[in-house]
């Protein structure tokens, strides 16, 4: 076996090592990802039941009910769809009707949403400068805002 074989040798095993420990991290990632969806968009893309995602909206007014053993369950909307879900844990501070909420979780078969953390989102009157930007290009900006304390940009 020639120099330039051996060589050629090393460098193709050490091309396979890379695609090998590349595939693993890609697929591990994979499975720890979890997506961010509106309830128009789950009933829209029809998710499948016992995908792990984050639901995000408000607090539909008028669905919250407290049960035994910290069982919360409550709807979320968008306006134009709403969710319904279960969760059995303290929930936050911040959470209540017409509040904005993220709950990570499962969706049930039957269209429901099984939650196994709670998020309350605080203070809806500040976005961050990126999402500002996005609505300046969309034209959905509004005149008339300034910027807050923490340099985000006031709706």
């Amino acid at each position: 076996m020639t120099r330039k074989q051996r060589r050629l040798i090393m460098i193709g095993g050490s091309l396979g090592v890379l695609a090998v420990a590349a595939a693993l991290v890609l697929s591990a990632l994979r499975e720890s990802i979890v997506f961010f969806h509106s309830p128009t968009d789950i009933v829209e893309k029809q998710i499948a039941p016992g995908s792990r995602i984050r639901l995000g909206g408000l607090v539909k007014p008028g669905s919250l009910k407290r049960g035994d053993n910290l069982l919360v369950s409550f709807e979320v909307t968008d306006g134009k769809s709403d969710i319904a879900v279960s969760y059995q844990g303290i929930v936050p501070d911040l959470f209540r009707e017409g509040q904005g909420v993220v709950a990570e979780g499962r969706l049930e078969p039957g269209g429901s949403f099984k939650a196994d953390s709670v998020l309350a989102k605080h203070d809806e009157n500040y976005m961050p400068r990126e999402v500002a930007d996005a609505l300046k290009k969309q034209g959905r900006w509004q005149e008339g805002s300034g910027k807050g304390n923490s340099g985000e940009v006031k709706r």
